[in-house]
């Protein structure tokens, strides 16, 4: 298997369990996917592509560090064109509509999985009002989830802040 942004953390891990531990040394934040739970769910789902956004870091610097340890030459490609576009306050966000918190470190603290709960805590919002999910890490696949199901997300730090989409764009 080539090691590319598309592959998927689990497949990857499957096919070069060694790599493992070089994902925790390029960041400490991958010593969460040693939670079986994690490993199990989140892993399945995300790409390379997204822990390089979730760690904040260049993708190219992952994938070629992934492809040295594996022993495979590095990926050519325009680092710019990899690296993740930072997302200006749209004009639906005002903290005057931010009506829930939901901690996800917490959960994941816990040793679970918050997705479930995001989900329900999202499909309590009325038009207009926001959730403010609060989590360590930029939780690429829960928002590309969310832009499936009709809600907009901005994220700004540690914060995400999710509404319905009312047709408008953020």
């Amino acid at each position: 298997m080539d090691i590319t942004l598309d592959v998927k953390v689990g497949a990857l891990l499957e096919a070069y369990p060694q790599l493992e531990q070089t994902l925790y040394e390029i960041s400490p934040m991958f010593k969460k996917l040693s939670n079986p739970i994690l490993r199990k769910t989140v892993a399945r789902v995300t790409s390379l592509k997204q822990v390089a956004e979730v760690g904040g870091i260049p993708p190219v610097d992952l994938i070629n560090r992934l492809r040295e340890a594996a022993g495979f030459s590095p990926f050519e490609t325009d680092e710019a064109e990899m690296d993740a576009e930072g997302m200006p306050q749209p004009g639906w966000f005002d903290e005057a509509f931010v009506v829930k918190h939901f901690d996800a470190d917490a959960v994941i603290a816990k040793g679970q999985n918050p997705m479930d709960d995001i989900l329900k805590q999202c499909d309590c919002l009325q038009p207009g009002e926001i959730l403010q999910l609060t989590v360590s890490f930029r939780p690429v696949p829960i928002i590309k989830l969310l832009h499936s199901r009709g809600y907009v997300v901005w994220s700004s730090g540690s914060s995400n802040y999710i509404t319905r989409n009312s047709s408008t764009t953020d």
